[in-house]
């Protein structure tokens, strides 16, 4: 018994936990978030589904960008559109894409409501991203897949706020 406990013990403390967090958030949710950033980080907010090809397409340099520029001041999360039964292949992709930290599910619903409240201007078309300044004022945002310098000219412009 003696020697059990110290290899449970290393078991249930010391293996690494997932670095990713999946929290399910309807829009007030999500805004609430963007919130806590205000005064202190710029925040791009990218609407995805796993069974959007120009979301997965567009994603690997969406994480770059976030590595890149997490510690000037820019805070990237990740919104799945997928229906919440699709949690454990959500998490699944996030991890294999390299995604620490929190993203989320958009709360099954009235669709509709959840995109105008993000957004009058999105049409609820994937992949879909919005940008804030440090203001927390909106500064930017698109539908559809975007290249690099799109993403990255609207980084550094909620940056300079």
């Amino acid at each position: 018994m003696k020697k059990i406990l110290p290899f449970l013990l290393i078991v249930f403390f010391g293996c690494d936990k997932e670095s990713v967090w999946l929290k399910t958030v309807n829009a007030s949710g999500l805004i609430e978030q963007i919130n806590k950033h205000k005064g202190s980080e710029a925040v791009l907010i990218n609407f995805w589904a796993t069974y959007c090809a120009p979301c997965i397409e567009e994603f690997p340099m969406i994480v770059d960008l976030s590595n890149k520029y997490k510690d000037k001041g820019m805070k990237v999360y990740f919104v799945s559109a997928d229906w919440l039964d699709r949690e454990k292949e959500v998490l699944d992709f996030l991890v294999g894409k390299g995604v620490e930290g929190l993203s989320f599910m958009k709360e099954e619903g009235n669709d509709n409501n959840f995109i105008n409240e993000i957004s009058r201007e999105w049409s609820g078309a994937l992949p879909f991203t919005i940008v804030y300044d440090k203001n927390g004022n909106l500064s930017d945002f698109w539908e559809m897949e975007k290249n690099k310098n799109r993403f990255e000219s609207a980084i550094i412009k909620a940056l300079k706020s």
